[in-house]
């Protein structure tokens, strides 16, 4: 069986209240960093962007070349990769250790052969090098504290300017680049500097809220900007293409576009109010795409040519995807690690309407369990002690507590909600608790299907009960596994039970619920804890195939009908796959029969595949 990639939905760039974040653009695709992955996002089709997993240690920046062909990324060891953007294996092709702390920004000179890496570091705080070996290309000196941004001029003479905590801006002669000048026009820190493409200007911004525009040539400065000034710190600037005008956004959650003629605004956005809509990045995309970034993460896509607020906003989880539940054969919901539950629908191709943020009053804290009734409503759980009910776009005003923090959370054909907390299994049926069961065990885990509720606990063992619509009663006790059984999928029939544990050898195990009866598998390829679990099952069917995922970023696809058989997908989550679902029923492809399968996990990033299913 074989199994390929059909869409990608990606995470937000991560962003640090008070800190400058770097986006980079070529043509109608924004690239970021976000954990320990980089993320290159089409603006015009979401699914399609695609993503890097190659540094060991949390990514902080990244850049694509002038050519578009290779990526300059850096994580918070100062290690820098280049690799390459076309080829779908994303080989790496150079790696240099530059700084002996983070790297803050880099900067590609025109030829793609040049790289200026900056921010912190105990001997030094910049580094020039070649692209192809390394070696030293000038020096980068003049501050004394952590750089913030990087800029080098694309025209011959080649120049450099730094950006620093130091209040200061030193301008570099080049290449090699050296030491030419030191600029002391921002009286705080200086937040970002950036030339022009054309090379004859080139302007910074920072911690005063000032705008200043400096002689690309010369670095001698030019005017202040002064025309309806920003009334905060000013986090980015970005040039048009044709460098008659740049945009900068503020911590006054404005985005302000500015003619370099005259000196005056054209143009100011305001993105709501408050901390989530403070604006901490930008970037120039294409000829008419102005992109800027909120606290919050969403993206904002503005047109230069419109007064009105941004076209677009493209929304996605800036922390791990942790629950997923689906809502229809092509859409379904994702809560993530910070409370936020997110909305997909796979079949549009619109940024906008791709993903979107469910309204309401939202978890405070990990969103733990997601789970969708017969009815259409989802209840979800989280770490906040409470499950709370989404109908439609949004939460409802419903709201119960819950008596432990919940773990997990199943419903049966009666839409009886079954919560596995640390000390009870809590039934929840219209906002009211109707049943309690305190076992003497302490629950990990709960799966449901038809009248079956079984409980997975830390005793090694799952536990199979009955659910005549007011009281649990447990039928039998499945054999002790090998870890705490940490994942639980029950068929609608109720008829089997698969369950998996958190043991290192990563074990799943196959049951018939109604005879506690172990069916025999060689179910034991993943490497680690079994995080999720989910049966492919036609309506009025049995189930045909079993979905996994693991701890060890791996996805399994394994066959019913014949036991041995099975899809791999590698590195389907980067740091760890904690959900997986089936997207409707089989389908024919190609004259073959296929399933679709979705996964979420740690690195925030929803992949939709498409998977041959094989039976005897």
């Amino acid at each position: 069986m074989s199994s390929k990639q059909i869409a990608l939905y990606p995470c937000s760039p991560n962003t640090v209240r008070g800190t400058s974040t770097k986006l980079s653009a070529s043509k109608d695709k924004v690239i970021y960093a976000n954990g320990k992955t980089v993320i290159i996002r089409d603006l015009k089709n979401t699914a399609l962007s695609t993503t890097f997993s190659g540094h060991a240690y949390n990514t902080t920046v990244a850049r694509f070349s002038p050519s578009g062909f290779y990526c300059a990324s850096a994580d918070t060891t100062g290690t820098v990769k280049i690799w390459d953007t076309i080829g779908e294996d994303q080989s790496v092709k150079w790696e240099y250790k530059v700084l002996s702390g983070k790297v803050n920004d880099l900067a590609w000179d025109s030829e793609s052969k040049r790289i200026v890496a900056v921010g912190d570091g105990r001997e030094k705080f910049g580094h020039a090098f070649l692209v192809d070996s390394g070696s030293s290309s000038g020096q980068i000196n003049g501050h004394s504290k952590v750089i913030n941004a990087v800029s080098i001029r694309h025209q011959r003479p080649f120049r450099a300017a730094t950006a620093s905590d130091d209040n200061a801006i030193i301008f570099h002669q080049g290449v090699p680049f050296k030491y030419d000048k030191t600029i002391r026009t921002h009286t705080k820190y200086v937040q970002d500097v950036q030339f022009g493409p054309s090379g004859d200007h080139f302007a910074s911004v920072g911690s005063d809220s000032k705008i200043f525009l400096y002689d690309g040539k010369t670095g001698e400065t030019v005017a202040e900007l002064t025309d309806s000034p920003h009334k905060g710190t000013i986090m980015s600037c970005s040039w048009s293409p044709d460098s008659k005008s740049f945009f900068t956004t503020s911590l006054d959650c404005t985005v302000r576009l500015w003619d370099i003629e005259t000196r005056k605004s054209l143009q100011a956005w305001t993105v709501g109010t408050g901390v989530p809509n403070q604006q901490v990045g930008g970037v120039w995309s294409g000829s008419s795409d102005l992109v800027s970034l909120s606290m919050s993460g969403d993206l904002n896509v503005f047109d230069p040519r419109t007064v009105e607020g941004p076209t677009r906003i493209l929304q996605a989880p800036q922390k791990a995807i942790t629950a997923a539940s689906l809502t229809s054969s092509s859409t379904f919901l994702a809560g993530s690690a910070d409370g936020r539950v997110l909305s997909y629908d796979t079949d549009t191709t619109s940024p906008s309407d791709a993903v979107r943020l469910v309204g309401g009053t939202l978890h405070t804290s990990l969103v733990s369990g997601m789970a969708t009734a017969s009815s259409g409503k989802v209840f979800t759980t989280g770490y906040d002690d409470h499950i709370r009910e989404i109908d439609g776009s949004a939460y409802t005003p419903a709201s119960t507590p819950l008596l432990s923090q919940p773990k997990s959370v199943a419903v049966t054909s009666d839409e009886t909600f079954f919560v596995a907390g640390i000390s009870s299994v809590e039934a929840i049926r219209n906002n009211q608790r109707v049943f309690e069961l305190k076992p003497s065990f302490a629950p990990s885990a709960v799966g449901a299907g038809g009248n079956v509720v079984a409980v997975g606990g830390e005793d090694k063992r799952v536990h199979v009960h009955t659910w005549n619509g007011n009281t649990l009663t447990e039928e039998r006790v499945l054999p002790e596994s090998e870890g705490t059984i940490t994942a639980l999928s029950v068929s609608s029939d109720g008829a089997l039970i698969v369950q998996g544990n958190a043991s290192s050898a990563g074990k799943i195990a196959l049951y018939n619920s109604q005879t506690g009866e172990r069916i025999p598998t060689r179910w034991d390829w993943h490497t680690a804890r079994i995080s999720s679990l989910a049966f492919l099952q036609a309506l009025s069917s049995p189930p045909t195939h079993v979905v996994s995922g693991s701890l060890d970023t791996n996805v399994y696809i394994w066959s019913l009908e014949n036991t041995s058989k099975r899809v791999f997908i590698k590195g389907a989550s980067s740091g760890g796959v904690n959900c997986v679902l089936w997207l409707g029923e089989a389908r024919v492809t190609d004259g073959k029969q296929t399933g679709r399968v979705l996964s979420a996990g740690t690195d925030a990033c929803a992949r939709v595949w498409e998977v041959e299913l094989l039976g005897k």
